[in-house]
């Protein structure tokens, strides 16, 4: 990497932030290294913690000037970089996305730099790799690093830098992100997706890099995975209502979860009711085996729940935002 390109343009790198008093500091202490070798400011667009958090952001800025700590008043990750960029971006080229739930290599920031300047990409997106610490936590990371937990998606398992569509968002173009409108804040979940979509039909570029990816941490209970996933199966039919953009085939499959689920009710009329629903549960919990024998990994079976959880959460959100769209539309 040549040292002198993250210097050679600046970055506006972006937290979006609730409640992160375990991670925060640890993140900042690494990126505040980075940005030693780049033209760059940090900013943590806040939610409004009630934890630690903020007490911690504001100590560590009174020590590093380049570190701002911004209070987003609508708390979610959509309005979080939108207010950051609003109030800094007209001095920077490029923004950087960090989730503050995550890991980075420590010259994260500099590859994505390094990626824009060398294709010229409007916008740089990354592969996933989801880790893991507690028993659920660890079923989660290997169900969602797995095809039966992200159905083949490239930014959950990686590929060669190409072009795409769609990608974990890492680092935007700042006159590509205000040229759109920026992100569209009636999206609390598949803000990125949404956002890539009006990139792509304003002709804009996005690059996924083979050069770097991030390290995610998953939710750790089946309450806090089944909300996550129902707002992601929201966001997305909330895409399609939106721009009219249809679910691909490895959407379309988990789609079906909650009808067939709600079909097997029918068994009382007739046993073979239940056979869809069956089929989905035996496929999931057999390609769980599967995967503890084929990976020597005894988490198989229970990741094979965390995806059962995901696919029916991701399901149910969909269908809710559907069929209350249709009823806000019948009433009005």
């Amino acid at each position: 990497m040549k040292p002198d390109v993250g210097a050679s343009v600046s970055s506006l790198i972006i937290i979006p932030c609730l409640n992160e008093e375990k991670h925060i500091e640890a993140l900042l202490a690494k990126l505040s290294v980075e940005i030693d070798h780049m033209d760059a400011r940090i900013v943590v667009a806040d939610g409004g913690s009630t934890d630690a958090t903020r007490d911690i952001v504001a100590r560590i800025s009174a020590a590093d000037p380049r570190i701002v700590l911004l209070h987003n008043p609508r708390r979610i990750q959509s309005a979080a970089v939108n207010l950051a960029v609003q109030t800094f971006g007209r001095d920077y080229d490029y923004l950087i996305r960090i989730d503050a739930h995550g890991d980075y290599p420590a010259d994260y920031c500099r590859r994505l730099v390094q990626e824009a300047v060398l294709t010229q990409a409007d916008s740089v997106v990354v592969a996933m790799e989801t880790v893991g610490f507690g028993v659920f936590q660890k079923a989660t990371a290997f169900a969602q690093n797995s095809k039966l937990g992200n159905g083949g998606s490239k930014h959950r398992e990686g590929a060669k830098g190409h072009w795409t569509n769609h990608g974990h968002h890492a680092l935007m173009r700042i006159a590509a992100f205000e040229a759109v409108g920026g992100y569209d804040e009636t999206f609390s979940h598949n803000e990125d997706a949404e956002l890539d979509y009006r990139l792509k039909q304003a002709g804009f570029g996005i690059w996924m890099t083979d050069k770097t990816r991030m390290t995610y941490y998953p939710r750790s209970t089946i309450s806090t995975l089944f909300r996550q996933y129902l707002g992601y199966g929201r966001g997305r039919a909330k895409n399609i209502l939106k721009h009219g953009s249809m679910p691909n085939l490895r959407q379309m499959l988990p789609l079906l979860v909650v009808p067939v689920f709600i079909g097997a009710f029918l068994a009382v009329l007739n046993w073979a009711a239940v056979i869809p629903f069956s089929l989905w549960a035996v496929a999931c919990v057999g390609y769980g085996f599967w995967m503890a024998i084929g990976h020597k990994n005894p988490y198989g079976p229970l990741a094979a729940v965390s995806a059962m959880v995901m696919h029916f959460a991701w399901s149910a959100g969909f269908w809710m935002e559907l069929l209350s769209f249709r009823g806000r539309k019948v009433s009005s």
